[in-house]
């Protein structure tokens, strides 16, 4: 509805937005850069932000950046993330089936991991993401994990993606031992008022739009709103599209978006 309304090609805030195509702040830019150093070298990276910051964009720009030669990114997002489970996860996704056991499926995983670099010379990039879900033995796993031919070379790119919580849980003295192998720290922040308005005009731009929609007021009123949090701008302009469509309102001004957030938006 809203897309023949206002002429557009595509969905300006859906999920579904090819990466070369979304908003790339200079923030965003220069962690993408810090991942993608990371992944090539084989780190321990850590990327944390608040709820609806965009880390998972970032995650998708990451595999699309990575020449599929020479990387395989294998992607793991389970709140109740088990050692074991981490191992039968990874494991399928690089098309063998898990041994039972725990220290079994370890080794199993360092032998695959070393043929695919021998005979294919492709390096794994591992992305756990919700990381701020995974309880004390996960993690210590992790640092076992990267305990690999005494510390010469570590097995694979890590990169544990979750929220703030996930960053001070690390700062305490319990997890010093997992924080000393951490390579690259990146925190991810929400936009600020400039960068929110930048952000709905290259995504209106992608849909096809061939004027200006939303107005001054109406975007001071959408940052207001959404504290510069990527997921709650795609969710209020959404909802706002929706409204000018219906009532056939071609420009949504500041007074359109205070309405349906008061009446719409939970």
């Amino acid at each position: 509805m809203l897309e023949k309304f206002y002429g557009f090609k595509h969905t300006p805030f859906s999920r579904d937005i090819p990466t070369d195509s979304l908003y790339c702040a200079e923030m965003t830019t220069e962690i993408l850069t810090r991942l993608s150093y990371g992944a090539k070298k084989q780190f321990f990276t850590v990327l944390t932000g608040d709820c609806g910051s965009g880390k998972t964009t970032i995650i998708r720009k990451l595999k699309e950046s990575l020449e599929q030669s020479k990387y395989q990114l294998l992607y793991l997002a389970d709140s109740k993330l088990t050692p074991r489970h981490f191992y039968k996860g990874l494991l399928e996704q690089l098309g063998c089936e898990a041994k039972f056991y725990r220290g079994d499926a370890k080794r199993q995983l360092h032998r695959e991991i070393e043929l695919m670099r021998g005979i294919h010379g492709i390096e794994p990039v591992v992305v756990v993401d919700e990381a701020h879900l995974l309880d004390r033995e996960m993690l210590e796993e992790v640092r076992f994990l990267l305990n690999f031919k005494m510390d010469a070379k570590s097995p694979m790119a890590l990169v544990l993606v979750g929220q703030n919580e996930l960053a001070e849980r690390l700062k305490l003295q319990s997890y010093a031992a997992i924080r000393q192998r951490i390579d690259i720290n990146c925190r991810l922040f929400y936009f600020d008022r400039s960068q929110v308005e930048a952000y709905i005009k290259k995504h209106l731009l992608y849909a096809g739009a061939q004027s200006e929609i939303f107005s001054d007021s109406a975007i001071e009123e959408i940052y207001a709103y959404s504290s510069g949090a990527a997921r709650m701008v795609n969710k209020v302009c959404t909802h706002c599209l929706l409204y000018g469509a219906q009532n056939e309102r071609r420009i949504i001004e500041g007074s359109i978006v205070k309405m349906v957030i008061a009446g719409e938006i939970l």
